[in-house]
């Protein structure tokens, strides 16, 4: 273990000398403190301390991007890369969070600062087993052996009770849906309480099962503390259910851990909150760090957002999200999870998808691109999975839509 470090790269802006600003941050982040003190050997910073790997400047401005900085004359952006040892902290990822994303955001020296990525040792994968299902085992489970698993989120999110709700998830297992999740809002409300809709939802479920010999996935969230979450999944285990839902930032990566400990589905991880972490270019995360974090903990999907979507993410911004999701770790395919597309997606977004990922193996949600299909719901699945055939096949969606009447319709109002 000696010999491992953990590497995190930043971006930087700071209106003290960088070199001095860079060395502030690895004190506060390890041994160090604001004013020298005695314990702090030369010994232990060399064994505790963490390094300043590199130091690139790239440019200077007049004003700082942050407030509460100090006052500077100019402000330098730079790339940051430090280090640290592991024995500071073992492989455990809720202090590992604290010290890549700690206090550091708080220094007066940073008037700007976001984690572009981590580099963790080996020992992350031993002490974590990641996602338990991932593509092969979502594919197996869903009965969907190629192409994306074409799904959709009950909607409205929240307002339905039980009984209203599985008649939504009739119309779309009869249209032949692959997958459906809660919204990230709706989880064990009194309106609709989380064992009656799973109940009521699985019943329809399992019998459309019965007759075509292939169920959906049905991604329930179980949003909740920690007992409730492992009452929630045994529930939707005990009726058939195949998926459980989550919202990461709500629930923590120790949330996380004890769930992916206790599951034995494929566990949907939803992003909620990413925009807090993210939104500013100069504060935050950028997804390639963060998801880092929830595929050790055991996430098999992961929410990137989609291309041309109603959100602040560009397009490129969502594909290197999507790419970073089943980029192995520690060349460990077993560690690759699930992107999942959603937000204002239809069968537009299909073959500029499937271009920049290099394959299929995703999660595409649609909501008003499929129950708004003037043909009714099975035309919007259908058009869908139509669409996404002719992205694989290379045809145009035109095209192929000369002898698809679904398909043709949906692009009146798509």
């Amino acid at each position: 273990m000696s010999s491992q470090r953990i590497h995190a790269r930043y971006w930087l802006e700071t209106g003290d000398d960088p070199t001095r600003a860079a060395e502030v941050i690895a004190g506060e982040q390890s041994s160090g403190t604001f004013l020298k003190l005695a314990a702090e050997t030369p010994e232990l910073k060399a064994r505790s301390g963490a390094r300043v790997e590199s130091l690139q400047l790239l440019d200077r401005v007049a004003q700082p991007s942050l407030p509460g900085g100090m006052p500077s004359n100019s402000y330098t952006q730079c790339l940051l890369e430090l280090s640290w040892p592991l024995e500071n902290l073992g492989p455990c990822l809720p202090t590992l969070m604290a010290t890549v994303a700690g206090n550091l955001f708080e220094l007066r020296q940073v008037s700007g600062l976001r984690l572009l990525d981590l580099q963790l040792p080996p020992a992350f994968a031993q002490a974590y087993p990641g996602p338990a299902f991932g593509m092969a085992g979502t594919r197996q489970l869903s009965g969907v052996a190629q192409g994306p698993l074409i799904g959709t989120i009950i909607k409205p999110s929240v307002g339905l009770n039980p009984a209203e709700t599985a008649e939504q998830v009739r119309m779309l297992v009869d249209g032949g849906i692959d997958f459906i999740k809660d919204d990230e809002l709706q989880a064990d409300g009194p309106h609709c309480p989380f064992e009656e809709r799973v109940s009521a939802v699985m019943k329809v479920v399992n019998q459309a099962a019965d007759k075509t010999g292939r169920r959906a996935m049905v991604a329930f969230n179980i949003t909740g503390e920690l007992d409730q979450m492992k009452r929630r999944h045994d529930w939707v285990m005990q009726h058939q259910g195949t998926c459980v839902m989550v919202c990461l930032n709500a629930i923590g990566l120790v949330g996380m851990t004890a769930l992916r400990k206790h599951s034995q589905l494929p566990i949907h991880g939803h992003r909620a909150g990413w925009g807090y972490l993210t939104r500013s270019p100069a504060l935050g995360w950028e997804f390639a760090a963060w998801q880092k974090l929830w595929r050790l903990a055991g996430a098999d999907h992961l929410h990137v957002n989609g291309l041309r979507n109603k959100f602040s993410d560009p397009d490129e911004v969502v594909v290197a999200a999507a790419r970073s999701v089943i980029q192995p770790l520690y060349a460990d395919a077993a560690m690759q999870a699930v992107p999942v597309f959603s937000s204002a997606q239809t069968g537009l977004q299909a073959h500029d998808t499937y271009a920049a990922l290099g394959n299929a193996d995703l999660i595409c949600t649609a909501g008003g691109g499929i129950f708004g299909h003037p043909n009714g719901v099975a035309a919007g699945v259908t058009a869908l999975r139509e669409a996404w055939e002719a992205a694989m096949q290379g045809i145009s969606l035109a095209d192929y839509a000369q002898t698809r009447p679904a398909l043709k319709s949906a692009l009146t109002f798509w």
